[in-house]
């Protein structure tokens, strides 16, 4: 790759760094696993990652052509995965992501850990964006290494976040899951807020 492709790569690894925010998963992955073995908390890390990885795929090929077969905006996407993290994040709130009951048959690797936690509505639009600008091969290149490479540290992150469990025991876990609840519904609200903002300037 060219120097501009290499640009190209670490301006394309930043953005969905920031974005899909590898540290940040750590205590939602510790609440949304919580009362799973170390084994299955690490198989859940890598099929969300994988989950991930495929979602981002798809809309980088298919995604304009996707929304645009539906007529949906990416105001509407947004507002859809704001409302879905909304609902987690109430779940985490009140205790209820915490019942056996309710979960002990759901995979969480795919939703809501693969998307839109992870691969979201900022993640997804900002990858039809980058497709958008994609000029060469070399820039193709750079665009599917800085997607894959953003995928590897979000697994290294989830994967190396099972060792927190040893340390800080089941009523830490508790307290993670309540502060993640609250952040979480934080980012829901300002991804609704967002797409309303977008909708009135587009009327």
């Amino acid at each position: 790759m060219s120097g501009s492709d290499w640009k190209f790569f670490i301006e394309v690894f930043v953005t969905l760094f920031v974005i899909m925010d590898p540290p940040g998963t750590i205590p939602l992955f510790l609440s949304l696993t919580s009362g799973r073995s170390h084994r299955m908390r690490k198989r859940l890390a890598w099929q969300a990652v994988l989950v991930a990885f495929f979602v981002i795929t798809v809309f980088a090929l298919f995604g304009q052509s996707i929304l645009n077969y539906l007529g949906i905006t990416l105001p509407a996407m947004q507002a859809a995965g704001g409302l879905l993290l909304l609902l987690v994040a109430l779940e985490l709130l009140t205790g209820r992501a915490d019942e056996p009951t309710e979960t002990a048959n759901v995979n969480v690797a795919l939703v809501p850990l693969g998307t839109p936690l992870l691969a979201g509505p900022g993640a997804i639009v900002a990858t039809i964006v980058f497709v958008r600008a994609v000029d060469g091969v070399g820039e193709v290149v750079a665009l599917a290494a800085g997607i894959i490479a953003v995928h590897v540290v979000l697994w290294l992150f989830m994967r190396y976040s099972i060792v927190i469990i040893r340390v800080i025991k089941d009523s830490g876990v508790i307290l993670i899951t309540r502060i993640a609840g609250l952040l979480l519904s934080a980012i829901a609200v300002q991804l609704v807020a967002d797409a309303v903002f977008a909708f009135v300037r587009e009327a």
